[in-house]
C-alpha cells in the first residue's frame, strides 16, 4: 500500500527490565499507510479476470443454500473460525475441540486453549450475523468483534481497546528496533480506522477486492495489542455478506491462509509497498480456491448425511418419518459432538424423544458413543470428524 516509513528513536530506558543492549536509544522505522479513500486502482484485464473469477466462485458456492442447509452454513463458519485461529498458532485435535466444543454448550468446563479457539467462532459469528447487516458499519463494530473475541484470552483485559502504545511484529520484546515491522503510532490509529470504516461502506469496488485492501489495511494499521490477525480475517467476511456475494456460505478462506501461512504473511508485506496489485490477486486466487473447496465439502456432507439417512432407514424398526431422529441428522453436521441437550435445543425436540433417537442413531452406526459419565454423554456422527480434519487441513475430499 503506497504509504511512506518514518524514522523515529526509541528512547534510552536504564530502568527497563531488559538486557543492558536493549535499554539503549535505537532508531527504528514506522510504517504510515495513506488511506483508502481515494486511491486510485487500474486493474488489467487479466486481473480484472480473477477477481471475477473469484467472485464467481462465491457466488456459486452460496447459490444453491437454502434453510434446511442451515447446518452446512455453520460448518463452514466454524471451520473458518478455527483456520483463523490455527493461523496464529492455536491448535487442538479436531476430536478433542469438537468434545470440548459440546461440553461448552451443554454447560460444562473446558481448557482455556479450547476456550479461547471457541471465542473465535462466536466472534466471526458476530461479524456476519450482526456487524454485517447494521446500516453503517464502525469503529463500534470492529470493537465489538474483537471484544467477543478476546473474551476468554490471557489478554482479556484488552478486549475491544484500541492501543495506546506503539507495538511491532517480530524482533524482541523490548524494542521496535529489530523488528520485521512497526504499525503506525497509537495517535494515528483514530484516524486511520476511520477511513478504513469508510472503505468497509463504500461499494465502488469491486466486492474482493475491497475485502482485500480492508483486510491488508487492518493488518497494517495493527489496531489492537493482540488479535489483530483474526479480528482482520473476520472484517473479509463482514465485507463479502455486505457485499451480497455471500450471503449464507462462507469461504474458508483462512483454511488456506493456515496451509500457506509463509506465502500470506509476504503477500500481506508486500502489500505495503508500492504496487499493491500482486497482493489482491494473491487474495482473489486464495479466496476462488477456499470457495471451490467449500463446495466440494458441502456436496460430500451432503453425500454422507444421505448414507446416514439409509443407514437409519435400513433399521429393523426404522423410526416414523416425523420421529426426533431424523430431525437429529438434519443438524449433525453442524454438531459434530451431540449430547442430548444440545440435541433438543438444536431440534426443538423434547428430551424424551432425543433419547429414542440418540438410541436408534447409535443402532444405526449413524452416532458412536464418546462418552458414557453419569453425568454427561455424548455421540460422535460418524465419519464427520475425518471430514472436518480434511476440510480444515485444505485437502480435498476423496468422493468430491
Amino acid at each position: 500500500m503506497p504509504g511512506r516509513f518514518e524514522s523515529r528513536i526509541w528512547p534510552h530506558n536504564p530502568a527497563a527490565d531488559a538486557p543492558p543492549r536493549h535499554r539503549r536509544a535505537c532508531q527504528y522505522q514506522v510504517h504510515i499507510p495513506d488511506p483508502l479513500r481515494g486511491l486510485g486502482l487500474t486493474l488489467s484485464g487479466e486481473l480484472a479476470g480473477a477477481i471475477a473469477d473469484a467472485e464467481s466462485a462465491i457466488a456459486a458456492l452460496n447459490r444453491n443454500a437454502r434453510p434446511a442447509l442451515a447446518p452446512l452454513s455453520r460448518l463452514l463458519l466454524r471451520t473458518e473460525s478455527i483456520a483463523s485461529s490455527k493461523v496464529e498458532g492455536m491448535q487442538l485435535d479436531v476430536r478433542e475441540l469438537a468434545r470440548a466444543e459440546a461440553r461448552a454448550e451443554s454447560g460444562g468446563k473446558i481448557g482455556p486453549s479450547a476456550l479461547e479457539i471457541l471465542a473465535n467462532i462466536d466472534a466471526m459469528s458476530l461479524a456476519i450475523d450482526e456487524a454485517a447487516t447494521v446500516e453503517r458499519f464502525g469503529i463500534a463494530q470492529i470493537l465489538a468483534i474483537h471484544r467477543q473475541l478476546m473474551t476468554a484470552s490471557p489478554t482479556a483485559r484488552n478486549a475491544g481497546q484500541l492501543r495506546t502504545v506503539q507495538n511491532w511484529i517480530g524482533g524482541n520484546d523490548y524494542t521496535p528496533c529489530s523488528a520485521d515491522f512497526v504499525p503506525p503510532p497509537p495517535e494515528l490509529v483514530d484516524q486511520l480506522l476511520a477511513d478504513l470504516v469508510d472503505a468497509i461502506n463504500d461499494d465502488l469496488l469491486p466486492p474482493l477486492v475491497q475485502a482485500a485492501l480492508v483486510h491488508a489495511q487492518f493488518e497494517t494499521i495493527h489496531p489492537f495489542d493482540d488479535g489483530n490477525g483474526r479480528t482482520g480475517r473476520a472484517l473479509i467476511h463482514v465485507i463479502l455478506r455486505r457485499r451480497g456475494i455471500a450471503p449464507d456460505y462462507v469461504p474458508p478462506i483462512s483454511v488456506l491462509f493456515a496451509r500457506e501461512r509463509e506465502r500470506y504473511v509476504a503477500g500481506l508485506t508486500a502489500y505495503r509497498s508500492e504496487d499493491i496489485r500482486p497482493w489482491i490477486e494473491q487474495f482473489a486466487s486464495t479466496a476462488a480456491s477456499a470457495a471451490r473447496l467449500a463446495a466440494s465439502y458441502l456436496g460430500a456432507v451432503r453425500n454422507l448425511t444421505e448414507r446416514w439417512r439409509s443407514s437409519l432407514a435400513a433399521t429393523p424398526d426404522p423410526p416414523r418419518a416425523d420421529a426426533a431422529a431424523w430431525a437429529v441428522i438434519d443438524i449433525l453436521p453442524a454438531h459434530p459432538i451431540l449430547t442430548a441437550p444440545l440435541a433438543a435445543a438444536a431440534t426443538g425436540r423434547a428430551k424424551p424423544g432425543i433419547y429414542q433417537a440418540l438410541e436408534s442413531l447409535e443402532a444405526a452406526g449413524v452416532l458412536r458413543p464418546v462418552a458414557r459419565g453419569k453425568r454427561y454423554r455424548s455421540w460422535e456422527a460418524a465419519g464427520l470428524l475425518d471430514l472436518v480434519a480434511d476440510l480444515e487441513d485444505g485437502r480435498v475430499p476423496a468422493d468430491s
